[in-house]
């Protein structure tokens, strides 16, 4: 059997789209559950005591808080501490929606404010666990990372001196902060310069992860500048 890094050359990156892809499904599922049950309460809402709400809500805010500010600093550079960090904000956002309830109900005694609280929770939770679920797919369907041109990076391979082809271009994203490469140049140019010149250009793409392959010309002709493949 081989070892583990024979078996997965890229080693565990996709593990943290994977988690993140969880985290947007239970998110999912806990934002239609609840407005399930809310909606299920309109019409048969029941007694809430307003003031232990409250002081369980105020507990479970101080808690979120305090991992959000954890996590806040991670949040840009990993895909699965997004999904964490979301799942930390729909509790603190949860939180928030009790307290108000709670404070509604023992105020005013506005047992349908808990109905409505929760209606409001789930709709803001369900675009937010959306946008995490595409990022996730995104990355896993391996589609081109969406701030980078590659009609541009194309443009710019084939503006190297000697290069007259550039084809077998794929570029997409192992894991949050690392986009990848592929490509092969057509050139009647010294390989090594071709190959240097390329990775310059590739890395002022910002992908520094990447491979090229550099082909001679069929039959030795020479290289025409404005030849497209």
């Amino acid at each position: 059997r081989g070892s583990t890094a024979a078996a997965r050359t890229f080693g565990w990156h996709r593990a943290e789209v994977l988690t993140a892809m969880v985290n947007a499904v239970l998110l999912l599922g806990v934002a239609g559950w609840v407005f399930y049950e809310a909606i299920g309460r309109i019409d048969d809402s029941p007694e809430v005591p307003g003031l232990p709400m409250i002081l369980t809500a105020l507990a479970g805010l101080v808690a979120n808080l305090v991992v959000m500010a954890m996590l806040r600093t991670d949040v840009e550079d990993s895909l699965a501490v997004r999904g964490a960090y979301t799942e930390v904000l729909a509790d603190t956002v949860g939180s928030v929606g009790v307290l108000v309830a709670g404070g509604l109900v023992l105020v005013f005694g506005w047992t349908l404010a808990d109905v409505v609280v929760g209606v409001l929770i789930s709709l803001w939770v369900i675009p937010r666990a959306l946008r995490l679920a595409a990022a996730s797919l995104r990355i896993l369907t391996q589609a081109s990372p969406a701030h980078l041109d590659v009609e541009a990076l194309r443009l710019d391979l084939a503006a190297l001196p000697g290069v007259c082809g550039v084809h077998d271009l794929h570029v997409w994203t192992l894991t949050t902060g690392m986009d990848v490469a592929t490509v092969h140049l057509v050139s009647d140019h010294d390989p090594q310069w071709i190959l240097d010149s390329a990775r310059t250009t590739l890395s002022s793409h910002g992908l520094e992860h990447a491979t090229v392959q550099v082909e001679g010309t069929v039959d030795g002709r020479r290289c025409e500048q404005d030849v497209t493949w």
